[in-house]
């Protein structure tokens, strides 16, 4: 695993903390991309099936001559699937698409509470089922909000094992994130570094200049740090080798304090607001 640090989730399961997204990668440039992060050392690639990408996924992991079991594939639940016989057909799909007969992690996308009457239970109680028969390794969830995981709690026997969730520098999302670690979720980091908006913040080229190292290593740097799981997406092998470069340096307190103070609060997000997005591709 190069190094990377692996995480114990709350149903004994590990993950590695450092992963390879492909989100907004082509399909017919995704396997080449897999295979790329592979063949630099990344053990762990985070897709979706709104990705439309899934089966590139498989594809680059066969293509780097790696055993399925060598590899931690996570996917999520399309918007439009919520309803349980859905979930199960698409979580079918999603496994032939990957060319395998589980994932390792599989979460609900987005909680959409104002869609499907606002049952997001049903939905959970579906993924619960994927998990009893082996066919996801481990469940969770993506964009949930506290009010949204209470509910879970409240209405269903698993507790989620990761929450993956906007995260960077400018959207610090601490509500969420101590929700989780009081819980025993761990928070998954997406949007690392606010689609490249903090990489020309001065308080993180400061940093960086002194620390001999790019913006972006150090913002990555800083999620790794905080104990987030962060899965950084780029199609050139450059960047790649560089986000992977994330274990032979730390940051000082300051230097962490500095870039967590850097959030704007609600203004900072890049993405919608989990409380109102109802998203459902056609």
């Amino acid at each position: 695993m190069s190094g990377i640090p692996r995480i114990e989730l709350n149903d004994g399961t590990q993950i590695p903390q450092l992963g390879f997204g492909v989100f907004q990668i082509d399909p017919g440039r995704t396997a080449e991309a897999v295979k790329a992060a592979l063949d630099i050392g990344y053990r762990h690639i985070d897709t979706a099936e709104m990705y439309g990408n899934e089966k590139g996924v498989g594809q680059g992991i066969r293509d780097a001559g790696l055993d399925r079991s060598d590899v931690f594939i996570t996917s999520k639940l399309n918007n439009g699937f919520h309803k349980p016989d859905d979930a199960r057909r698409a979580f079918d799909k999603t496994l032939a698409a990957l060319e395998s007969d589980y994932v390792d992690l599989f979460l609900i996308h987005w909680p959409l509470p104002t869609l499907y009457a606002g049952d997001f239970v049903s939905t959970w109680n579906v993924l619960e089922e994927f998990a009893k028969e082996g066919r996801a390794r481990s469940i969770g969830v993506s964009n949930f909000q506290p009010t949204h995981l209470d509910r879970l709690a409240a209405e269903s026997e698993t507790v989620p094992a990761v929450n993956q969730i906007e995260v960077h520098p400018y959207f610090t999302n601490e509500e969420v994130r101590e929700y989780g670690r009081d819980r025993g979720i761990a928070t998954e980091a997406w949007s690392p570094i606010a689609q490249g908006k903090v990489l020309d913040d001065s308080v993180i080229e400061r940093i960086a200049n002194s620390a001999g190292r790019s913006p972006a290593q150090v913002v990555l740097r800083w999620h790794i740090q905080r104990g987030d799981i962060v899965f950084p997406k780029s199609v050139s092998r450059g960047r790649m080798r560089s986000n992977f470069e994330l274990f032979d340096f730390e940051l000082g307190n300051s230097d962490m304090d500095a870039i967590s103070a850097l959030d704007q609060g609600q203004s900072g997000r890049t993405g919608p607001n989990p409380d109102t997005f109802d998203y459902v591709p056609g």
